[in-house]
């Protein structure tokens, strides 16, 4: 089955309204294929340059400015984060002091994931969302919710996928630098990668032009749950986690860039890549973690390497060969559906043996 025939069967099997990829190969060539619509009203095609946002593919940029930060010696990937947000990881079995900066970018904290508090999952789901949609959460807020929950496990001692690291390691780029993590985000990598499409929105509820709108079923599964415009919403509960805005080319450009060795020196480059495994822990099958990207075997032995996310109204995946010469990024434009196993289908498509 080619890349297109595959893009047409996951817009019929799963519902979703719409799907893009754009593969770069080690050849210099590229591919673009898109199906499925961006409007499921004007039944408008999708484009190859549209805006959408990017989800947890966001802790990927977090990370590189983290490690950084690290090369210019500003931090120390072993600095607690006591050490740069003195006060505020403690209470209920929480220790700053105990955290390293390191562990909470390979998800090794053990902090309560924020996301999953109950009042947090109340407020996207189902009708909810529309009411919730705009609301705003400051870090801090979130870093609170996190903290009032006891730790899953001692740091160190276990993985488990966790927003609440991300949130933590953008306050700490913001308190070493003094500036926003979307200036920084555009000071070292969006402008001098001409990454013209790549932002942090800020509070920024729309996304810019072009873009297609982004469709949520807001966690109800049924098959009969009525479907939302999730175009806007207020990005602040995902932030340094999961709340940016990207688009094809310029995430195939980042991440190309940040497995050729492009973006950090070597000591940096290979703590990026020292994974860890995933296994038992409830995420996705077949994968290691590094910090901020995961490699992941097909079915068919291949190793891919990248990141990808999901945020209400949009799934992106950006999968590639370990030194980037060869990438698949794609987005969905629906947030139902078997997902995760589409984007492996892509991959296992695109990446043979």
């Amino acid at each position: 089955m080619t890349l297109q025939q595959l893009l047409d069967r996951i817009v019929a099997d799963e519902g979703i309204p719409g799907i893009i990829a754009e593969v770069r190969r080690e050849d210099g060539s590229t591919w673009f294929g898109t199906a499925g619509v961006a409007d499921i009203e004007t039944e408008k095609p999708r484009r190859r340059e549209e805006h959408f946002r990017i989800g947890s593919a966001t802790k990927t940029f977090t990370s590189t400015i983290t490690l950084q930060l690290a090369a210019e010696g500003r931090l120390s990937l072993d600095d607690s984060v006591e050490t740069w947000l003195p006060g505020l990881v403690r209470g209920n079995g929480n220790d700053g002091n105990a955290i390293s900066i390191r562990q909470l970018l390979a998800h090794t904290s053990g902090l309560y994931l924020y996301s999953m508090a109950p009042e947090l999952v109340a407020a996207t789901t189902g009708p909810a969302f529309l009411e919730h949609r705009y609301d705003r959460c400051r870090p801090e807020d979130l870093v609170e919710i996190a903290v009032s929950h006891p730790p899953a496990f001692a740091p160190g001692t276990q993985w488990r996928y966790n927003n609440t690291g991300y949130i933590l390691a953008g306050m700490i780029v913001e308190r070493i630098t003094g500036r926003s993590f979307a200036d920084e985000l555009q000071q070292r990598i969006a402008g001098p990668l001409d990454l013209t499409h790549t932002y942090l929105p800020g509070d920024e509820t729309t996304i810019r032009d072009p873009h297609a709108r982004h469709y949520t079923t807001a966690l109800l599964t049924e098959p009969d749950s009525p479907v939302y415009d999730a175009t806007e919403l207020h990005p602040s509960p995902a932030w340094t986690a999961g709340g940016m805005v990207s688009s094809l080319k310029d995430l195939n450009r980042f991440f190309s860039l940040l497995f050729g060795g492009r973006l950090l020196p070597p000591e940096q480059q290979q703590e990026l890549l020292t994974t860890t495994s995933t296994e038992g822990a409830g995420w996705l099958p077949n994968t290691r973690y590094g910090l901020g990207i995961y490699t992941e075997t097909t079915p068919s032995g291949v190793d891919v390497w990248g990141n990808g996310g999901a945020i209400t109204g949009s799934w992106t995946i950006s999968l590639g060969t370990k030194d980037g010469r060869h990438r698949l990024t794609a987005n969905l434009n629906g947030d139902w559906g078997n997902l995760l196993g589409a984007f492996s289908r892509l991959a296992e498509t695109e990446f043979v043996p």
